[in-house]
């Protein structure tokens, strides 16, 4: 068994074995410890199950949140217990690890494998089911850095196109502008985007899309903002290029509603002074300074 995959195991026992006795943090230690010696004598990189541990458990309370957001039809306390482990270790390396140390694809197919090693006979699909819609609804981890890389093997030009269609959201007070933005669980402020439906135009994705996800009831496409795209992977279809139109949406709603989702945790308006201090994507940035300059003139 690999080194790490074996890492991994012990990990998830112990989180079993955690869980089962109360969740009482402070025996965490000394459990990893035992199943150590007991199950991987001789580990050479078992700092590596402790420090996934430690990491599940600082962040317990956004991971069991976005395994509720992501499976609703689950609660948390009736997810098997060898299943919410294996999500919250999955997550944990998906979402918070180092993608360069913990590429994506990795933390999900290592979590299927451990959901039928260690689960019942559909685990393995209930663990995918789970990751794989986080992992689509995030946007895909580390998209800024794939759209900047190029692979001298592949022509990118040949991928398969995903298209999709998003907004930046204004509302009017008085002449003053504010600005509707979502937060993703990776501390990013951003913009709302969906996918077509058959026949459906880019445009009403995006208005669609908008009223859905911000709990809007108004919303009117005012202009046509540009598009963006960037490589992505998603784990069931491998690399795709993403395509998104974004349009500027006017709505006279003042209250936000968050959908659940698996990867936004927040909504909040925002006017344009305020914008310019936020943690963003660098494309986002662009629109939402084009957006900016529209309604100024």
């Amino acid at each position: 068994m690999a080194n790490r995959h074996l890492a991994r195991s012990v990990t998830m026992q112990s989180l079993f074995e955690w869980d089962f006795n109360g969740c009482k943090d402070e025996e965490m230690e000394k459990i990893i410890s035992r199943n150590l010696k007991e199950f991987a004598p001789g580990l050479e990189d078992d700092k590596f199950a402790s420090k996934l541990a430690e990491g599940v458990l600082k962040n317990r309370k956004k991971i069991d949140s976005i395994i509720e957001k992501a499976a609703p039809e689950w609660p948390l306390e009736q997810v098997a217990i060898v299943d919410r482990n294996v999500l919250r270790l999955g997550l944990y390396e998906l979402l918070f690890e180092d993608r360069k140390e913990v590429p994506p694809k990795v933390a999900i197919n290592e979590s299927i494998e451990l959901a039928k090693t260690f689960g019942s006979d559909s685990s393995g699909k209930f663990v995918n089911g789970v990751l794989g819609t986080v992992y689509r609804e995030i946007g895909e981890p580390g998209k800024d850095e794939t759209s900047k890389k190029k692979d001298s093997n592949a022509n990118t030009e040949d991928l398969p196109i995903e298209a999709k269609a998003g907004g930046v959201v204004y509302r009017m007070t008085g002449k003053k502008i504010e600005f509707a933005l979502v937060h993703d669980v990776f501390g990013y402020w951003t913009l709302s985007k969906g996918t077509p439906k058959d026949g459906e135009k880019t445009a009403d994705v995006a208005e669609r899309k908008i009223k859905e996800e911000l709990g809007i009831k108004t919303a009117e496409v005012k202009d046509y903002l540009g598009q963006t795209e960037y490589i992505a992977r998603d784990p069931e279809k491998g690399q795709i290029r993403r395509r998104v139109d974004y349009f500027l949406i006017e709505t006279e709603d003042k209250k936000l509603n968050l959908a659940p989702s698996g990867g936004l945790d927040d909504a909040k308006w925002f006017n344009p002074n305020e914008i310019a201090e936020l943690k963003t994507y660098e494309d986002i940035k662009l629109l939402l300074e084009r957006a900016i300059d529209l309604l100024k003139k």
